[in-house]
């Protein structure tokens, strides 16, 4: 009796999941838009099989060129439709790569400012470019560091390359730019790792795993930017509907959005299979942790920095905490959370669970790391204080930081954290004149259904009106 109830719920479950897969490849192919070029077409990246011991990253550099030729050779071929002044595959268009001063969807390298005192590898997020490292290495070069901001496999070229694209790929790729940056430095001196979003899950698994097999350079600290520690279970269902894009009447089921590629260093379709990758990575993390703790080799995880937004509709913040900084020794780790504007008049129209996360955050227990509070001077005031509990106490300190949010925003973003206010792509305040279409400055405020992308997206705050906190603890975090 047991077994054949036991069957029929099984039977059941299989049948529920299958009209899942099968409802979301249909409801992909009636509802996203025809697919360009740049979803079809499938480029030889890297993968993990590849990039053996011996594979170096004038080997990497060499295969970018080949694979941005291929890029240049796709932009020849497009639909004179998609000949818009906003499509970056078409040559003359203002978010077209080639009209930077530089094409920043490729690795690249930053030279100290002053005496060589360390090195640091860049991981950029998912979907994005080495671009998104640009203030950070700049950051690093005045502080002393040479870097090399590395293009991701799957990234930087068209959004196809993250169809196939896995984590393994990523990591992999981290271990050719850590012996690169190994090689440019002192034997002696400081090994950086900076990881952003996606980069910071890359980052930390690079770390988990040297540690575990002790066979590539340690970093001596990790810095992360709004670190992908904690993400959906429902990225799992989007890989099992992606898998019907091999039958070519459900190719578009790869696909979650498909969106005009208006933004010349970041994909804005994105495919299932890249979230699936988050979901795979993150609960690696989670298991190596706990290899770490039982090996008992948790005291020799080096020092970790994090900037995140209390908010963010990506990763979870209280997923950093749990997750990693709740397991971390006491090595001089420190959390810097950036709260929500209290005196823009949207607390009400917040998550309670949001709002209460900075007050539990700087509660009176001792924590074995340093916390840090960016939040309003008090509830009638735009000018912001750094609240300060050092390690292994619960005293707070207030520190004045004669900073002071801007009028019209609310919070920060998951993808503000690593720009500056005035970056020429997603800045918000007056920059360099640059030839580009720039993405910050967009205030969209007009009738609904007229423009071709979500006006959410637009509207999302793009630079970090506090980045020059970032830009002073990380300098003072990897000198000291």
């Amino acid at each position: 009796m047991f077994k054949r109830w036991l069957r029929r719920i099984l039977s059941a479950f299989a049948f529920l999941l299958l009209g899942l897969i099968l409802g979301g490849a249909v409801n992909a192919k009636l509802s996203l838009p025809d697919l360009k070029p740049w979803h079809r077409v499938r480029l030889d990246d890297v993968t993990a099989a590849t990039l053996d011991r011996n594979f170096t990253f004038q080997d990497y550099a060499e295969r970018e060129e080949q694979l941005f030729a291929a890029v240049r050779a796709l932009e020849t071929r497009i639909d004179r439709n998609d000949r818009t002044s906003v499509n970056r595959y078409h040559g003359g268009s203002r978010s077209n790569p080639q009209r930077a001063e530089k094409d920043w969807n490729r690795s690249y390298e930053t030279e100290p400012s002053t005496t060589l005192r360390g090195g640091a590898l860049l991981l950029h997020g998912l979907t994005d470019s080495p671009y998104s490292m640009r203030a950070m290495a700049g950051v690093l070069r005045d502080a002393g560091f040479y870097s090399l901001a590395l293009r991701v496999p799957g990234h930087g070229t068209v959004p196809s390359g993250l169809v196939t694209a896995e984590w393994e790929d990523w990591v992999a790729a981290a271990r050719v730019g850590v012996r690169h940056v190994r090689s440019r430095i002192p034997a002696d001196a400081p090994l950086i790792l900076v990881g952003y979003s996606n980069g910071g899950a890359i980052a930390l698994k690079y770390t988990f795993e040297t540690l575990l097999r002790q066979d590539d350079p340690m970093p001596s600290k990790v810095v992360l930017l709004s670190p992908m520690i904690g993400v959906t279970p429902a990225a799992r269902l989007a890989r099992w509907i992606g898998m019907l894009g091999m039958v070519p009447y459900f190719e578009k089921a790869y696909w979650i959005d498909v969106v005009p590629e208006y933004n010349p260093f970041k994909y804005n379709s994105f495919p299932a299979n890249a979230g699936f990758q988050t979901s795979r990575i993150t609960r690696a993390l989670d298991a190596d942790l706990g290899r770490i703790g039982a090996a008992g080799l948790g005291d020799r995880l080096p020092p970790i920095l994090t900037f995140l937004s209390i908010v963010d509709s990506t990763v979870s913040a209280r997923a950093v905490v749990t997750s990693l900084y709740e397991r971390l020794p006491a090595n001089g780790s420190a959390l810097v959370l950036f709260d929500v504007n209290h005196l823009a008049g949207v607390d009400e129209f917040i998550q309670p669970a949001d709002l209460e996360t900075g007050q539990r955050f700087i509660d009176a227990s001792p924590r074995r790391y340093q916390r840090v509070l960016i939040t309003n001077t008090s509830r009638d005031a735009r000018d912001v204080e750094a609240r300060v509990i050092d390690a292994g106490v619960g005293a707070v300190n207030h520190l004045p930081l004669g900073m002071a949010w801007p009028a019209d925003v609310f919070s920060l973003t998951h993808i503000a954290l690593p720009f500056r206010p005035d970056d020429p792509l997603y800045g918000y305040e007056p920059g360099p004149s640059s030839p580009m279409v720039n993405l910050g400055r967009l205030s969209p405020r007009g009738e609904k259904g007229v423009l071709t992308v979500a006006t959410d997206a637009l509207m999302r705050l793009g630079a970090n009106p506090f980045f020059e906190v970032v830009a002073a603890r990380t300098a003072a975090f990897v000198n000291r």
